[in-house]
């Protein structure tokens, strides 16, 4: 008997496991958080962001934090900064990939999607701000929560809007702190 080829859930598995390295949730708390987030990743039914409203966007994507921190380590159950980061890159990820984006309908979420935030993220909004823009203070992915996470999203509207782009771009922009083109020699 032939086993079937279930492309889509490959791609889903590749993309979890590209999305959160070690250096991802480095430093977190506990041995097996990457691996934690990357099987939780990959077992996301990604029809249940397929919706139609901002507000239904972020309800399915805070159950989904939530739900992930409850498979993290002991140690780390509470880290919601770590679950949310992880969530933002694997669901960036995705959307960019057309086979899994047009399969479940999710290209509508980009001006939704949020800035994955780490300490590259927040330095890079800090450098894009204006005299007289109150960045927040950058509490670390460990203590953040999301009264201070939507402060942050909220200011990287702003910043997304002054570069004609969405937020979710923007940790293309901030990725690493040398240029990219010096990565590339």
């Amino acid at each position: 008997m032939r086993q079937r080829f279930d492309f889509d859930d490959r791609l889903q598995a590749r993309t979890a496991l590209l999305a959160v390295s070690r250096s991802t949730l480095r430093n977190q708390g506990a041995p097996g958080v990457v691996a934690a987030a990357r099987k939780y990743l990959r077992s996301i039914n990604l029809s249940k962001f397929s919706v139609h409203t901002r507000a239904e966007f972020e309800a399915v994507l805070e159950k989904h934090t939530r739900l992930l921190m409850r498979r993290f380590p002991k140690k780390v159950k509470e880290n919601w900064g770590a679950a949310r980061k992880a969530l933002n890159i694997f669901l960036r990820d995705v959307v960019y990939l057309r086979p899994l984006s047009a399969r479940y309908r999710l290209s509508q979420l980009t001006p939704w999607l949020e800035l994955p935030l780490d300490r590259n993220a927040y330095d890079g909004l800090v450098k894009d701000s204006r005299r007289g823009d109150d960045v927040p203070s950058w509490p670390g992915i460990k203590a953040l929560d999301p009264k201070v996470s939507a402060e942050l999203q909220t200011f990287a509207d702003t910043m997304a809007k002054r570069l004609s782009t969405c937020r979710v771009h923007l940790d293309v922009r901030y990725w690493r702190k040398a240029s990219i083109d010096d990565l590339e020699g």
